[in-house]
């Protein structure tokens, strides 16, 4: 069935990346594929070679994936799998347990060799949460700092950040509701090859 192979695609990219497969996550995406995360925006290819570099650096984070919805028409397909991305990190000395609980948005394209292919990936960020790995163990955290971040990825951008890695806060979230919407529109044009409009053009 046209939707187990694109639901089967989908899912071997997000676990090429949490199980250090990079080429096989590349794989999965079309060659003018767009991928833009908080931290990352490129190509597909782009996206898993900086994965890669993450991960060498010992930045390593895995996702809990919930099934997809996926909608077929002719040869596209937006697909959106629930998910939390979770790992583990110290705070001053403090192992602590962020996770940041998001949909991610897939425009799965079919191409001429019947083989379905990613071709643009985003997500849309719900909440998230910091909590000590030990129970009843005290996180000093400067409550300033992560204040500053949007409520919808706040201690994803605070980590980030304390990494090195600038977030901005234009990304999607569900604490900027009109922007959400708009994206899903823009998907919807996209299954009916309509012309989106100039500003849903980008991810």
């Amino acid at each position: 069935m046209p939707a187990d192979d694109v639901t089967q695609m989908v899912l071997r990219e997000r676990q090429s990346r949490d199980r250090g497969r990079y080429t096989e996550m590349a794989a999965c995406f079309a060659d003018d594929s767009m991928a833009q995360m908080n931290w990352c925006t490129g190509t597909g290819a782009e996206y898993a070679r900086q994965t890669r570099a993450m991960a060498g650096r010992g930045d390593y984070a895995v996702q809990r994936l919930g099934p997809p919805a996926v909608r077929i028409d002719g040869d596209r397909a937006p697909v959106e799998p629930p998910l939390i991305i979770e790992w583990r990190n110290g705070v001053h000395g403090t192992k602590a347990d962020p996770a940041s609980a998001c949909r991610s948005r897939c425009r799965a394209r079919r191409g001429t060799d019947g083989r379905w292919r990613i071709a643009r990936i985003t997500s849309i960020y719900e909440k998230d949460t910091l909590v000590p790995v030990l129970p009843g163990a005290r996180l000093t955290v400067d409550r300033d700092e992560p204040a500053r971040h949007r409520p919808s990825y706040r201690f994803l951008a605070w980590y980030l950040n304390r990494e090195g890695r600038t977030v901005g806060d234009h990304h999607l979230g569900d604490d900027r509701p009109e922007a959400v919407a708009e994206r899903y529109r823009a998907e919807h044009a996209w299954l009916r090859q309509d012309p989106a409009p100039a500003a849903s053009a980008t991810l």
